[in-house]
């Protein structure tokens, strides 16, 4: 008897499951945290400089899956080429177009001014299209990060359409 006691007293308790809470209390908070992220990585992106590598860990911290596959290869493209930039890029406005408050996903328009930007050459050539519009729109799609508590940039696209254009 004594040996059975011993014995069941070294069996572990079961393991817990935990109940996955959602990443948003609403959609509202959801696209407010969404919009946070887009001003959040608009500020990086306008402290780039494609010469100091350095200057793009804050972009990349706001990225995840596609997005930040294509922009790590689009910056490392732009310091081989000597590629450079002035002025910075203007957050607009921002058009919620869907949120999964449960599991963190946002979609979303954001406009934005691109009209003090230039963009050069290692020689210091221009090479901005003359057809380039003034204010652009992007598809946006955010998703969970780690934790679930915050956002990342997971997609980022020309939108089709002129939603921006005043």
């Amino acid at each position: 008897m004594a040996a059975v006691a011993l014995l069941a007293g070294c069996t572990p308790d079961p393991e817990s499951t935990p109940t996955p809470t959602a990443a948003f209390a609403s959609e509202e908070e959801a696209f407010a945290a969404a919009e946070a992220t887009y001003r959040a990585y608009n500020d990086a992106l306008n402290q780039v400089d494609f010469a100091k590598p350095k200057t793009f860990e804050p972009v990349y911290s706001l990225l995840s899956e596609t997005a930040a596959d294509s922009t790590r290869k689009a910056f490392s493209e732009f310091h081989a080429e000597g590629i450079r930039t002035a002025g910075a890029t203007h957050y607009d406005s921002f058009i919620g177009l869907s949120a999964d408050p449960r599991n963190g996903i946002v979609n979303a328009d954001v406009c934005i001014d691109v009209s003090d930007v230039e963009v050069t050459n290692a020689s210091g050539t221009s090479i901005v299209s003359v057809d380039r519009p003034p204010r652009q729109s992007i598809s946006v799609r955010f998703v969970a990060g780690p934790g679930g508590d915050s956002l990342t940039i997971s997609e980022l696209e020309s939108s089709e359409g002129d939603r921006c254009v005043r």
